[in-house]
């Protein structure tokens, strides 16, 4: 895709708009599993958390790729896009029992994070193959938010629970078949995530009958020109000729699976903004957005660092602009970012946004969410249309009658 072409998408569809490119989906893809072509079994199973919309999840099917869930609610988008039940991996934190049991009933593979959660599941449905987290104890991730593998995260089963862990196992005659690991996001440095694997490894060893082994994800993309990334092949070359020897060692060919989300879809989106005001003050120049953190909240809530780009004037001269949004309290896209010439109208594309934008997006100081449209083989599709004040209405009860004053009686 080019600038002209999203110019022309906002021209159809207006801004606010969200735009993702199937192509880049597609190569993000087979990047990875290319990656890995020295592995017998490879599974990926796309985090539907990262973009959830149907006509996403139904493309990455159609790739190949199986799907990793958090809530049941992506259980059921998942099965609706097509997946079959024994392509779903169910990875929830601290949800009910009722609600790992409703996913289980649909044949999904059920991952349980905690020793209270696998005594009572393993008790009641000894026969149902359940995988089980394992947290590594190993900080890894880009940001405190999204390091989810240390040993005060919320998330897995402590590796020191594993003696309670197998105590349970042997007491309920639960079927283990699978052990998963998950570390953080914007993981840069592979021998960190090599050496949480030499953990999963050994925890694995405690296992007989395993037919899987879950790396979890957290790959790092590249958020603007020459940042750096994770290097997937030298991590598949690596990861690939240990996962061989494990495999030999235990004395069964397994499957190594995987759960990328940003990687898969967060270069592949573009987010459109136009420009309402351009503000001088004293000491900053503001571009003011028709958007706000309500539609894209990772700069701040991690700080994250999404190129901005004016397609509108590709050439022009740069000058420093802070992008900020229209809601009421502090809310910065990006601080003294040198941006081609900035004027009232212009479109501003906000890359990276295909993970984790609109799937946190809100409806905050009642403003409605963009429309998302799909790039695919040279045309535009819409998948999912721009809210209306419909939209804000559709769930409220309007209880107007019950502060409207009584009326007098008249006393005959």
């Amino acid at each position: 895709m080019n600038s002209k072409d999203l110019l022309q998408l906002t021209e159809q569809f207006g801004a606010p708009l969200y735009v993702y490119d199937a192509d880049k989906i597609t190569s993000q893809y087979k990047k990875l599993t290319n990656a890995f072509k020295g592995v017998p079994n490879l599974k990926l199973n796309y985090a539907a958390k990262a973009l959830s919309n149907l006509s996403i999840l139904r493309l990455l099917n159609s790739l190949g790729s199986g799907l990793d869930t958090v809530s049941i609610q992506e259980v059921k988008l998942g099965l609706l896009a097509g997946f079959k039940p024994e392509s779903i991996i169910f990875t929830p934190n601290g949800v009910s029992l009722e609600e790992i049991e409703e996913a289980a009933a649909l044949g999904i593979q059920v991952n349980i994070d905690n020793l209270s959660i696998l005594e009572q599941f393993g008790s009641k449905h000894p026969d149902i193959p359940v995988c089980i987290r394992i947290n590594p104890h190993v900080m890894a991730g880009g940001n405190s938010k999204i390091s989810v593998g240390h040993i005060d995260s919320k998330f897995g089963i402590s590796i020191h629970q594993i003696p309670h862990l197998l105590r349970i196992v042997e007491l309920t005659n639960m079927n283990i078949n699978g052990i998963h690991m998950h570390t953080g996001s914007d993981i840069l440095d592979i021998d960190v995530f090599l050496y949480a694997s030499e953990i999963l490894f050994e925890t694995a060893k405690n296992f007989k009958d395993l037919e899987f082994i879950d790396f979890g994800s957290g790959f790092k993309v590249p958020y603007k020109e020459g940042d750096i990334q994770t290097n997937v092949d030298e991590l598949g070359k690596k990861l690939t000729t240990r996962f061989n020897e494990f495999c030999k060692e235990y004395g069964k060919e397994l499957t190594l699976a995987f759960e990328p989300g940003k990687f898969l879809v967060s270069e592949a989106g573009h987010f459109l903004a136009k420009v309402n005001v351009v503000k001088q003050t004293t000491s900053t120049v503001f571009a003011s957005v028709d958007s706000g953190f309500n539609h894209l909240i990772r700069p701040m809530l991690y700080g994250s660092n999404h190129q901005i780009i004016n397609i509108s004037n590709p050439k022009g001269k740069e000058r420093y602009y802070s992008v900020v949004g229209y809601i009421c309290e502090t809310d910065t896209f990006g601080s003294n970012r040198r941006i081609n010439e900035i004027s009232e109208g212009d479109i501003l594309c906000f890359q990276n946004a295909g993970a984790y934008c609109f799937t946190m997006a809100s409806n905050y100081n009642s403003r409605y969410r963009p429309a998302e449209v799909l790039w695919f083989q040279g045309k535009a599709h819409l998948i999912r249309k721009r809210e209306t004040f419909d939209d804000i209405l559709h769930n409220q009860v309007d209880v107007k009658g019950l502060f409207e004053s009584p009326k007098k009686q008249t006393v005959k």
